[in-house]
């Protein structure tokens, strides 16, 4: 998923946030529904009380407003449910609507534009959120004071219900006409977290209901007009590839296509329906020009990428003379990691409708990058921003793919739509659908990456020295977002996790290099700590047992200076029961790992089958997240993190034959099976700290924690990903 570093801008070191903020211009800061006006609608006496994000009408239902893209991490909830507390509504009267694009109001505050990504929606939105309610429910009690000519400090609310001690009383869609026109406080009242009535505490998600029936209109793939062209295109098959000559004779003759036309990325096939588009793109005869695409095969770049980490790189962290520590220590540990590419594998795959007149445009898809989106779509169109309107819908899943920097579903399908215009059809809504295979072979994918570790040692096993050498594709290099997220040449979206540890090494350095391809790379979830996590935590492991010590007391030594992680280590071993025996053929190992502001630490208990692959029987995890809004959702956070990460390191890798990807279905590229899901525990630590991120933070752990259990069984590490290249799985 897209990441934004959650600590203070660094002039030294910027961030994705300080990209974000610098291209948003003067949007930014907390926006609070006082600073906002109250629209002309409800002040005219309609009946409704419309604030930016609260909505109450008359028929007594409370609307709240998403900034952020539900894609199946709860966000609506989270949101809804900080409104609902402190304006002292009832739970079964909140719904929720996602909010127009529009920065000036619905800015993510650590981003500066309108977004959702790097875990932060609750993090930016939990006092602002709070304080529209507590703004609304103030409105109310005002209005009802005046209403009803009684004291504002004698009136309560409770569970939607306004009362007075006299007996008058009313709901808050009665009292909303009348709220509208009050004034907005410019500094409401927040309740202390002993007076939270549902924060902290565990609801069922707002949109489990409609996904479970298979309610209509809730993703982009049920989006319908009666007068809607559905749209496939024929991408090319090597990245960078091009369309040289085509020919779509037989693709016409099929019943339903209604036109073809070729677009700067493909070949787009129009027709009535979804199946007929498909029908006719599998009949196009096409002729591609490959003369600057990616050819390699996926041994030829692994290989390329291990010989970059054998050699100095771009100085990413530097402490001192590592290469003279290292040549005077007693031991040295040299190892070296390989990663795959991996695809995102949501379970709705990409698609997009557009209503294009040729003066204004109107799009519905699950949006992740409002403002991003938007901005691409009025520079393809070529019209003004205004004239463009986004209606962001559920999404089906991400883990980053929607969060694409150059928004290219949007440029897609405006310039089909402009290609429509040029051969003279009649303006009507298009939707493009991408297949399974579509999405699996288009590229965007998790980088492939090589990790090379030279450790030091004195004769005692202590660590004297840290050397880190990383090389992959880097996600922001050659992109819109280089010169504004990079410094001196460092992407720190490949290193977090490693170039930022606690753990205290005397002396550590690090350098990273960047491969060329023309395979597009982007955010996958939880970013760079998807490797280096592994990468960090097995070699933890690796010097523990040098140390001759245990692998949880070894952490705690080395991170003592690290409360937070401390706290969840501790709290994850003593659950796991990592001080007992274990059954015969039972074996733990352990990860902890901070990612997104947010601490996690997992146990892993392992077996193996009677074939001799490993079982991952249980997993044990304790998170810090700051305030728990919902701790339900937070441990379906955590369980889901844990099988995405599971399931990446069993079995899913994207491979490339000649510049061809390999895994286009999940019959190659095999999600995680039941039988392969474990028992989760997950075990909350308690706190009043700001919530921090929850959707990325259980899966970084997951993967060192499997590999310190296989190598408690067998001696010996995985280093080279997936575990199904090892026999293992």
């Amino acid at each position: 998923m897209l990441h934004f570093l959650q600590k203070p801008l660094e002039a030294a070191q910027p961030t994705r946030r300080s990209f974000l903020k610098l291209s948003a211009g003067t949007v930014g800061g907390l926006v609070l529904a006082m600073n906002l006006p109250r629209s002309a609608g409800a002040a005219a006496g309609s009946g409704d009380f419309v604030q930016p994000f609260v909505h109450i009408r008359p028929d007594n239902t409370v609307v709240v407003l998403s900034k952020h893209l539900d894609k199946g991490q709860g966000v609506a909830t989270g949101l809804s449910t900080l409104v609902a507390d402190e304006l002292d509504a009832a739970r079964d009267q909140v719904r929720v609507e996602f909010a127009p694009s529009d920065p000036k109001v619905y800015a993510n505050t650590l981003f500066g534009v309108q977004g959702t990504g790097g875990s932060t929606a609750m993090a930016n939105s939990f006092m602002q959120y709070r304080a529209a309610g507590a703004a609304a429910k103030a409105m109310i009690v005002a209005a009802a004071a005046r209403e009803w000519g009684v004291p504002a400090d004698e009136i309560s609310v409770s569970q939607g219900a306004v009362t007075h001690p006299s007996g008058k009383t009313a709901t808050l869609g009665e009292l909303a006409g009348l709220a509208a026109n009050e004034e907005v406080p410019a500094e409401p009242v927040l309740k202390t977290p002993d007076q939270w009535v549902y924060i902290g505490k565990s609801f069922p998600r707002l949109d489990v209901k409609n996904k479970t029936v298979g309610a209509p209109n809730t993703y982009t793939m049920d989006f319908q007009r009666d007068d809607l062209l559905v749209a496939t295109v024929a991408r090319a098959p090597r990245f960078g590839g091009k369309v040289k000559s085509f020919d779509a004779a037989e693709a016409k003759k099929v019943p339903g296509v209604v036109e073809v036309l070729q677009i700067p990325n493909g070949v787009a096939v129009l027709a009535r329906s979804t199946w007929p588009a498909i029908k006719g793109r599998s009949l196009l005869e096409i002729d591609w020009d490959d003369s600057e695409a990616e050819t390699r095969s996926s041994d030829a770049m692994v290989a390329e990428l291990k010989e970059m980490t054998a050699r100095p790189g771009i100085k990413v962290r530097e402490d001192g003379d590592v290469d003279a520590a290292l040549a005077s220590s007693a031991k040295v540990l040299e190892v070296d990691f390989e990663f795959p590419f991996l695809a995102h594998g949501a379970m709705e795959p990409l698609d997009i409708a557009l209503m294009f007149d040729g003066d204004t445009a109107e799009f519905w898809f699950g949006s992740q990058l409002q403002t991003v989106d938007h901005n691409v779509a009025a520079a393809v169109l070529g019209i003004p921003f205004e004239k463009v309107t986004i209606n962001t819908l559920w999404a089906g899943g991400s883990f980053g793919r929607r969060a694409q920097g150059d928004s290219h579903p949007v440029a897609e399908v405006a310039t089909l739509a402009k290609a429509m215009q040029a051969a003279g059809m009649t303006p009507a809504p298009v939707k493009i659908v991408w297949t399974r295979e579509d999405d699996m072979a288009g590229g965007y994918y998790r980088p492939m990456s090589a990790h090379k570790i030279r450790a030091g040692l004195d004769e005692n096993g202590n660590v004297t020295a840290f050397k880190y050498n990383i090389a992959a594709k880097s996600i922001v290099k050659g992109t819109p977002f280089e010169a504004f997220l990079m410094k001196d040449g460092v992407d720190h979206n490949m290193t977090e996790g490693a170039h930022d540890t606690s753990y205290a090494f005397p002396l550590m350095n690090m350098d990273q290099a960047y491969q060329e391809t023309k395979v597009p790379v982007l955010w996958w979830r939880s970013v760079g700590h998807t490797h280096t996590a592994y990468v960090m935590e097995t070699m933890i492991d690796r010097l523990a047992k040098e140390a001759g010590k245990d692998p949880v007391a070894y952490r705690l030594e080395m991170i003592e200076n690290d409360p937070r992680k401390v706290g969840v280590l501790k709290l994850a071993a003593e659950k796991a029961g990592w001080d007992t025996p274990l059954p015969d053929g039972r074996y733990r190992g352990v990860a902890v790992h901070k990612s997104f502001g947010s601490y996690v630490a997992e146990v892993a208990e392992i077996s193996f089958r009677d074939d001799g692959t490993v079982k991952v029987e249980k997993v044990v995890a304790a998170v810090d997240c700051g305030t728990p809004i919902n701790p339900d959702n937070i441990r379906a956070q955590v369980e889901g993190g844990v099988g995405y990460g599971l399931g990446a390191i069993l079995r899913n890798q994207v491979t490339l034959a000649d510049g061809v990807v390999e895994e286009t279905n999940f019959d190659t590229y095999e999600p995680i099976r039941m039988s392969d899901m474990p028992v989760v525990e997950v075990h909350i630590v308690p706190s009043n700290e700001p919530p921090t991120g929850i959707g990325e933070p259980g899966t970084p752990p997951i993967g060192p924690a499997v590999a310190n259990a296989i190598a408690a069984a067998k001696g010996d590490w995985p280093t080279s990903l997936p575990l199904s290249k090892t026999g293992l799985v």
